[in-house]
Parts: C-alpha cells; structure tokens; sequence
C-alpha cells in the first residue's frame, strides 16, 4: 500500500480558493486511481472526485462541477484538488484515497473501492 498525507486545508470566506495537496509514499502511484473524498460534521463520508491512472480522465460529484479540479503529478508522486467558489456548504474533512487494483481507465466513485487513505485535512467555508 502507498501511504498519504494531505494538506492545504484551512479558512476561507466563501468565493475563495484552497489548494489540496496529497503526497503519496511508500511507492510510486503511478498506477493507482486517486479518489478525494469529504465527510461534514453529522453527515456520511461522500465522493467529491476521481481520475484514472491511464490517461488522466476526471469526474466530478454534480455539486462541485466547474468550481473543483482533481489532477496528478506523477514526477512528484501527488494528488491535487483545485477548488474555486467555495460555498460554507463544502465545509467538511476531506480525504485522499489511492486504489491500487483499479483499471487503468476506470473512474473509482466507491469509497470501499479505495485501499489507502490519508489522515484528512479540515476545509472551513464561512459566509
């Protein structure tokens, strides 16, 4: 398994940005599908965002659609989540997960799917 941190987490009005970072080690990625996740206070753990290990395919959960974007570095083994126009309503603990076994163009939306998660990072919209 690969182990993940992420981290660029923090306080934002809502309108703002924040940059996600996952950094993976213990193994290259290079062939794992990374998932990001969220779980608000109260509420089960949901799928925000995917891409394929193959040619780089994402997709999106409807409510972050053209406000969020999932990417990878592969030179430097990380996972970023790009989200604009935050809304108090993306308030929640966000996950990386990283599936080893996935095809290589296949979009991972399963949580139970994912085989390594990191520790969580605390995004806080206000309004």
């Amino acid at each position: 398994q690969v182990q993940l941190e992420e981290s660029g987490g923090g306080l934002v009005q809502a309108g703002g940005s924040l940059r996600l970072s996952c950094a993976a080690s213990g193994r290259t990625f290079s062939r794992y599908a990374m998932g990001w996740f969220r779980q608000a206070p109260g509420k089960e753990r949901e799928f925000v965002a995917a891409i394929t290990w193959g040619i780089g395919t994402t997709y999106y959960v409807d409510s972050v659609k053209g406000r969020f974007a999932i990417s990878r570095d592969i030179a430097e083994n990380t996972a970023v989540l790009q989200m604009n126009s935050l809304k108090p309503e993306d308030t929640a603990v966000y996950y990386c997960a990283a599936d080893r076994r996935a095809w290589r163009l296949a979009i991972v939306t399963d949580q139970y799917e994912y085989d390594s998660w990191g520790q969580g990072t605390q995004v806080t919209v206000s309004s």
